[in-house]
């Protein structure tokens, strides 16, 4: 049986994923087999293991981070939000149902023996589990309700780090108050702090450590600084932060405009773009200016039929096929792709009160959304040479496809030839290309993780506007920000400490 740490936060966003994959990685590097595990996860971004099993984003990227393959058990309950009051509950990598907060809870003793058998099988594969708490383990009205935090913690006696966000302020405040609430059995569990994200002179926070150790008998197990140059997939807790971010970016000579959808998903679908030279990404909401960019992406989302309604009342749609009608190049991924047609049909009321609605006439095809979800790892290569992709015939594309529905239409250009979904071979064609070349829809999450097709479009966008984009300088691999990763916390973290709390030898 396998040892476990548990990495469980003073509030959401202080940086628990971050640590979790850190933690992942160091022990790896250290020669331990490890794996990531959080119960239930809330969130847009989404994948597909090679099985078809659909699980939370962060989960992978702490499976990326320990070098092994990602498994539904690393994420047995994922919660995708349609709304303020229901979520779409994937269970074990199958969707459930669409069901209100009260009726979810009202599951939690059959979901309690989904989360502890994923766990158990885990805690027998591995030599280490580094578990993922969610939001704060002292939130009083959902203690009795948890799935995700003290309550995995008590059913392994897991030792738990504490996470505190500094940059936010207050942060011996939440540290001592979440210990407050605790129950002094749960209390008890806590083993250090972890302070997070923190700017200026070390020396200058040391009495505020001392005096934090000795006010509650626990260690600081490390400070870790705010760094701004490591680049890992981000979950959608940060999703706002991290699209200011990218419109205060600097020099650019292509400029790539998102439309920041409300129930927008898979972002990370767009970091290749974000690190490339000369690129500057930004998400356009409803208050922003469209202006004129190189290249327009609709996104993937939750909630297709809402969100092409939202961007219809903002004006924002209206621009966008202006824009395309002008000849600029629109890409559309999963639900982007749905809007982008003629017709999006929802007879069952999948996802809305409508029948149908008309989608944004980019793209002879039409949408109709079914019961049934699909999700597949493809790989397969490009169909089409001219437009978009005049420099990408016959390159490979791999990715994952997550989609309620299916998009059809009477003689279409189809973009790609897929040659193997869910590791089965198959012969199957997939998107849509107009006339043109000038607007693209596919499936595929992760097209701009293919470097090759990323770098062939990004050249033609650049070639259509007389510039040259630099790709002498190679974007780094996952693997060397992870590794970048675990030397920052590695340095910031006194790891013999976190050696003895889990019980292992260094």
């Amino acid at each position: 049986m396998g040892k476990a740490i548990m990495v469980q936060g003073t509030a959401s966003s202080v940086g628990k994923s971050t640590l979790v994959a850190a933690l992942c990685r160091i022990f790896r590097q250290d020669g331990w087999d490890v794996a990531p595990f959080k119960a239930q996860n809330m969130s847009l971004n989404s994948f597909v293991t090679r099985d078809g099993g659909e699980m939370g984003r962060a989960q992978v990227v702490q499976a990326e981070a320990a070098c092994v393959e990602p498994s539904v058990d690393m994420n047995p309950i994922l919660l995708k939000p349609e709304a303020d009051n229901r979520s779409q509950v994937v269970v074990s990598g199958k969707s459930l149902d669409v069901l209100s907060a009260k009726k979810y809870y009202s599951l939690k003793t059959d979901l309690w023996t989904v989360v502890t058998g994923s766990l158990e099988r885990l805690m027998t594969q591995y030599q280490v589990v580094v578990i993922e708490g969610a939001g704060s383990p002292a939130e009083i009205n959902l203690k009795d309700r948890d799935l995700v935090n003290m309550g995995v913690a008590r059913h392994l006696r897991a030792p738990v780090l504490l996470v505190a966000d500094i940059d936010r302020g207050g942060v011996f405040a939440f540290i001592v108050g979440t210990l407050e609430l605790l129950k002094p059995a749960e209390r008890a569990l806590v083993k250090a702090f972890v302070i997070n994200k923190f700017r200026g002179d070390l020396s200058l926070l040391a009495p505020g450590l001392e005096w934090l150790e000795q006010k509650t008998g626990k260690p600081v197990a490390g400070v870790v600084p705010y760094y701004h140059d490591i680049n890992i997939a981000e979950e959608d807790s940060v999703s706002l932060e991290k699209r200011v971010r990218m419109k205060a970016r600097g020099d650019y000579l292509l400029d790539i405009a998102v439309i920041g959808l409300p129930h927008i998903s898979n972002f990370d679908d767009f970091d290749p773009l974000e690190q490339e030279n000369g690129v500057r990404l930004r998400y356009v909401e409803a208050n922003d200016s469209l202006d004129s960019p190189d290249l327009i992406i609709l996104p993937g989302t939750k909630s297709t039929i809402a969100d092409l309604e939202a961007l219809t009342q903002a004006g924002l749609a209206e621009k966008v096929v202006a824009r395309a009608r002008s000849g600029t190049p629109v890409i559309g991924i999963c639900g982007g792709y749905q809007m982008l047609g003629e017709v999006i049909r929802d007879p069952q009321h999948i996802e809305s009160h409508h029948s149908q609605i008309p989608g944004l006439g980019l793209l002879p095809v039409t949408t109709t959304f079914a019961p049934v979800k699909s999700t597949h790892q493809v790989k397969g290569q490009v169909a089409l040479g001219r437009g978009l992709l005049a420099n990408a015939l016959g390159l490979p594309v791999a990715g994952y496809e997550i989609h309620m529905g299916q998009t059809t239409g009477q003689g279409i250009a189809h973009v790609f030839r897929i040659e193997q979904r869910s590791r089965k071979p198959c012969l199957e064609l997939e998107g849509c290309l107009d006339p043109a070349g000038n607007v693209l829809g596919t499936y595929i999450h992760g097209l701009f993780h293919n470097e090759a097709l990323c770098r062939s479009i990004l050249t033609g966008l650049a070639e259509k506007t007389g510039i040259r984009l630099d790709f002498s300088t190679t974007v780094s691999s996952k693997e060397a920000e992870y590794d970048k990763l675990a030397d920052v916390f590695r340095r910031s973290l006194d790891m013999g400490l976190i050696y003895r709390i889990i019980g292992l030898d260094k």
